[in-house]
């Protein structure tokens, strides 16, 4: 046993009067505890009790080092209860990171509410799209999509679906025209991301079956969110997720291209490193995104 457990041990059969009573307190044999101390008195030189058939009793030294013993045993107490006290209540920092697109969109929006019923939790966001190393770089949790999980060891809590349409913008259909089966996109120019390669991979349900196209074009950008905004420029077709171009496709500003050839296969995740102990600040940061995008989300609503 190592020195401070073994401080506390002897800490607790001061305390009980003896190695009965404190073998009793711990769950061990009187000979178990006795053997400990023997251990402590031979580590330290000093002996620490007087010992006789009938009683137990301090010497000297062991007064001088009780006392010290009973400081730390204080000390552990109160970490133990802060812990408890972590345990119950969210508080601290929590790091999260996100998409650029879902983070502006659907993230910062929902922020207000989370941080007025968990006041004393401090936010740190951060925006990219990059490849994110959670534990190397200390995030608590991220944002991410089905396509960018490539570590079987993070949990992924499912927060929603994520529906993706093809889109472009009105001036292009005019100056192109318009797609009639995803074989048609192989003539035109596909706006592409340099961040996570399957995402160029567009995935389509066809009468034949599931099909996917290595789409190309001469726009290739580090972010969904400048595919959006190229998009809206009449660069190209994009296929972009219906929580970021659900109101450019109702107001015009977009429209919907190979809308009979869809493809269900993504989720937006809270992801994170472990299951376990979970801290409190991200389980409730999790549930608070959970609760407010629910079965139907409020953009699909």
């Amino acid at each position: 046993m190592d020195l401070a457990p073994q401080m506390l041990l002897f800490a607790k059969v001061v305390e009980e009067g003896g190695f009965s009573a404190a073998a009793r307190r711990e769950g061990l044999t009187p000979s178990a505890i006795s053997k400990q101390i023997g251990q402590l008195e031979d580590r330290l030189g000093v002996r620490l009790l007087h010992r006789s058939t009938r009683r137990m009793s301090l010497t000297e030294e062991g007064e001088s080092f009780y006392r010290r013993c009973v400081e730390i045993a204080e000390k552990v107490a109160e970490a133990e209860a802060a812990m408890v006290s972590l345990g119950d209540h969210p508080q601290g920092t929590l790091r999260v990171a996100s998409t650029v697109a879902f983070g502006k969109t659907q993230l910062l929006p929902h922020l207000p509410g989370f941080m007025r019923d968990n006041p004393d939790v401090r936010v740190v966001l951060e925006l990219s799209d990059r490849p994110l190393d959670l534990v190397a770089e200390q995030i608590d949790v991220a944002i991410r999509f089905t396509e960018q999980i490539d570590d079987d060891t993070l949990v992924a809590r499912k927060l929603a679906a994520n529906r993706r349409v093809c889109c472009a913008a009105p001036e292009y259909i005019e100056r192109y025209g318009m797609p009639e089966t995803p074989e048609d996109l192989m003539r035109h120019n596909c706006l592409t991301l340099t961040t996570v390669s399957r995402w160029n991979d567009w995935r389509f349900d066809t009468p034949e079956g599931p099909k996917t196209l290595k789409v190309r074009g001469n726009l290739e950008v580090n972010s969904a969110d400048a595919v959006y905004h190229a998009a809206l420029a009449g660069l190209g077709i994009a296929r972009l997720s219906t929580y970021l171009v659900g109101p450019d496709l109702r107001e015009g500003r977009l429209v919907r291209v190979l809308p009979d050839y869809s493809y269900e296969g993504s989720s937006i995740l809270a992801v994170y490193s472990d299951r376990k102990n979970l801290s409190p600040k991200i389980r409730a940061f999790v549930d608070h995104l959970a609760g407010s995008y629910g079965e139907t989300p409020p953009w699909e609503a």
